[in-house]
This record gives structure tokens, C-alpha cells and sequence, in this order.
């Protein structure tokens, strides 16, 4: 596993925690998608330069899998991304690391405490965005819609990329959307981006994370 890097109070312009759904609707096959999905997304040239292309004004990344109430794991550890090197790393860590054996259901709530006091320790930096990655609505643990008011309360922004089945392709009737809108993002600029199937996920990803980077990016270089 990646080592976290040293951040800076004055160097650090967002810390992101990206969430991965792993519960038992993700199949193994899903799952290297997902991991893989996200790995080339971060290597993708604009999201590198949208991560990097501050100098002095950094972002902290760390990314966390959650499934049931108590199923939550670190899978890279905060890491400050200062070059395409770092990126590179990350990606790379992504794909190597093993599956471990899950036995949750989807707890949303849960994943989204998980996350909040991971960005708590990144409380110095400018803006704290919450990333949660889902298939499903909640069906274990604590619900989402108190955690979600925490979490405004203590300035976090939560964004959802959501994975629906490829057979429902309407995005504006999509029920997964429509659920995660009312009760799970939060923030003045808080969006989803849903795609229909794990094999988009890689495009998916990359437009959220450009979409979410870009405007402490572009604040930093004002």
C-alpha cells in the first residue's frame, strides 16, 4: 500500500475521498472493473493536469472500498499528488492489490460516516470532497439522510458516481439517481454522474473527477 505523504496547511487545496462500492451486487468481474475504471481515469491526462496543475496548491487523495455496515477498508492512504509519477503509483497500487472476501450489504450511511472521518483528517485543506461510487440503494446500518447533514455541517461536499443496470437508460427517470440526489449528495455544487453498466466506468469516473477538481483548480490559479 501507498505510504500517505506529507501535506501542508498552506499547500492543500482539496482533499478527496473517493468511496468504492463493493458490496455482493458487485460481481469480481465488476470489481476489476471498477478498480481499473478508476486507475485509468487518474491517468488521464487532463485529470492529471487538473490534479497537478497548481503548483504549491496540492490535492490529498485517498480512496477507501465500503460494502456493509461494518465492511470498510483503506486502499490507498492519503497521498498528496505532486506529479504524473505519484499518479502513476496510485493507478498502479489500484490494480495490484487484492479482492478481499465481502460479506455486506450496501450501507451507504455507513460508507458516508467512513468517509467523513477520513476527510476530517484533512481538515486544513481549502475544500473536503466526499466521492461514493454506487450500485444500489441502502439496505444496511444507519441511513444515509442524517450522516448527509453531518456532513454538510462539517463542510464536506458528497458527489456519487452510480452505476445503474444497462437496461435503464432514461437518466432522467433513473430511480438510483433520483435516490442518491434526495438523500445522499450535499453541497453547494454537489452533482452525480450515473452511467449505465461497469464497463463505462472508466469515462464515468474521469468526467466526475475532472468535473469536481476543476473548481478548486481553477480558484488556486485566479
Amino acid at each position: 500500500m501507498l505510504l500517505a505523504a506529507a501535506a501542508t496547511a498552506e499547500g492543500c487545496r482539496q482533499a478527496l475521498a473517493l468511496g468504492l462500492d463493493v458490496s455482493l451486487s458487485v460481481d469480481p468481474g465488476e470489481f476489476r472493473l471498477q478498480r481499473q475504471g478508476l486507475a485509468t481515469a487518474l491517468s488521464d491526462a487532463q485529470v492529471i493536469t487538473a490534479l497537478t496543475g497548481a503548483p504549491g496548491a496540492q490535492v490529498d487523495l485517498a480512496v477507501f472500498e465500503w460494502s456493509g455496515a461494518y465492511d470498510q477498508r483503506i486502499l490507498i492512504e492519503w497521498t498528496t499528488v505532486t506529479d504524473q509519477d505519484t499518479v502513476a503509483r496510485i493507478a498502479a497500487d489500484l490494480v495490484e492489490r487484492p479482492q478481499l472476501g465481502r460479506t455486506g450489504r450496501t450501507a451507504i450511511g455507513s460508507a458516508m460516516t467512513f468517509g467523513k472521518e477520513l476527510l476530517l483528517q484533512r481538515a486544513h485543506c481549502d475544500v473536503l470532497t466526499l466521492d461514493i461510487s454506487g450500485d444500489g440503494m441502502n439496505n444496511n446500518g444507519t441511513e444515509p439522510g442524517p450522516v448527509r447533514k453531518s456532513l454538510a455541517a462539517a463542510g464536506i461536499q458528497v458527489n456519487a458516481l452510480l452505476i445503474a443496470s444497462p437496461d435503464n437508460t432514461a437518466l432522467g427517470s433513473n430511480a438510483l439517481t433520483l435516490y442518491y440526489e434526495n438523500h445522499v449528495i450535499v453541497g453547494p455544487n454537489a452533482f452525480t454522474e450515473t452511467i449505465f453498466g461497469f464497463d463505462d466506468y472508466a469515462d464515468g469516473m474521469r468526467r466526475k473527477l475532472l468535473r469536481e477538481l476543476t473548481r478548486a483548480f481553477t480558484w488556486h490559479l485566479d
